[in-house]
């Protein structure tokens, strides 16, 4: 927000921002919500409303989110509106006009952030985006480098969940041969879980000094993400048991004496698809087989919804590489220090704040760009 020296500099100023909101409230169609809204007050309101207590509770639950959604824009919008009365007030209540309109700058200020986490939560009112997530990272080409640097990222995003207070189950982990790990898999429980995750789908590039390389050359490692929803028994997913390779194997995790003597751990392979999935953190083959299963369906449920996606883009004659593997993110450690994300342009140098869990600014930046609030590419779209 810039500095006024005088009244009507910061009319001026609120009669830009108050610009920017009214095309934001057109564009989100909120005044088509609010309409929708006194639909369904109406409905409500009806005596035999809950004579169908099933619909009902279906409707209820409809309005109160598009209430939730709502009445941070209606609040919004009457703070704007009454702003101007409110300088007039203040600035002749006040002997120092100074004082006055830093006052009152700093008043539009909060307006202005208000705003802003507005259109992050937009961001995140996606069909999924509520949903809890299950994190897939899994090493690259190079062997030892790319599955030390995804055990690196493994922690990094471990982190990042302990600061945010969601909850991690770990389905499964692979151990490298030397050092790292080769993948795992973890099912992320918190608010908004896949709608922040979604930001860190992609393929992460780290560039250091091999720690082990004897003549200390640098290198380039990568490593993928790839987060899908949790999705529950409300989302309907067919799979054809004959389209599916079942094995069963013996974790490599610990456990103790019982997970090496028996074949708990199982992998699903989904043949037509060439997705896999596996699970080895119960004692159970058939919890694990659940987990996988479980796991499976959201893979192919994200891959229906990019299915979709693709179709429309095709009829509008928009064409775009929707990879999931496109490169979001570059870790760079040697010849200097910077973290940058192709996608937002936001980076920093404090590398090991970022490897500490330190992701917020990079989650937000991706998040408004996809409110329209920065630079970015579409979700899925490769980098230059």
């Amino acid at each position: 927000m810039p500095e006024f020296r005088n009244k009507d500099e910061l009319l001026k100023g609120h009669a830009e921002f108050k610009k920017q909101f009214d095309e934001r409230w057109e564009q989100k169609g909120i005044s088509g919500i609010l309409v929708e809204l006194e639909d369904l007050e109406s409905l409500t309101a009806r005596p035999n409303f809950w004579d169908e207590p099933d619909n009902a509770k279906k409707v209820s639950m409809h309005k109160a989110e598009l209430e939730r959604r709502t009445n941070p824009w209606k609040t919004l919008r009457r703070e704007l509106e009454e702003f101007p009365d409110l300088v007039d007030l203040t600035l002749e209540e006040v002997k120092d006009q100074r004082a006055g309109i830093d006052t009152l700058e700093n008043d539009l200020g909060k307006l202005g952030a208000n705003f802003e986490e507005l259109l992050l939560a937009e961001a995140l009112t996606g069909e999924d985006d509520g949903r809890d997530a299950i994190v897939n990272i899994s090493s690259g080409a190079g062997g030892t480098e790319s599955q030390d640097w995804t055990e690196m990222l493994l922690r990094m995003y471990m982190r990042w969940f302990e600061k945010r207070g969601f909850r991690v189950e770990t389905a499964d982990i692979q151990q490298g041969e030397e050092a790292g790990i080769k993948g795992a898999t973890l099912i992320v429980r918190g608010n908004n879980a896949f709608g922040l995750l979604k930001s860190e789908n992609g393929v992460h590039r780290l560039v250091r000094i091999s720690p082990f390389d004897s003549n200390k050359r640098r290198h380039t490692s990568f490593a993928a993400v790839h987060i899908t929803p949790d999705i529950d028994d409300s989302v309907q997913v067919n799979i054809d048991e004959k389209e599916l390779r079942i094995d069963t194997y013996r974790s490599s995790g610990a456990g103790g004496q019982h997970v090496n003597k028996t074949d708990s751990a199982v992998r699903i392979t989904h043949l037509p698809s060439g997705i896999v999935v596996q699970c080895q953190n119960e004692r159970s083959q058939m919890k694990n087989k659940s987990t996988a299963m479980k796991m499976l369906k959201a893979r192919l449920h994200e891959l229906e919804k990019q299915r979709i996606e693709d179709d429309i883009e095709s009829r509008s004659g928009e064409k775009r590489d929707v990879a999931w593997g496109s490169q979001i993110r570059s870790y760079v450690m040697h010849p200097y220090k910077l973290v940058k994300d192709v996608r937002t342009d936001y980076e920093t140098s404090n590398v090991d704040a970022v490897m500490d869990g330190e992701l917020d600014p990079f989650v937000n930046a991706f998040l408004k760009s996809l409110a329209g609030m920065g630079p970015a590419l579409k979700p899925g779209e490769k980098a230059e």
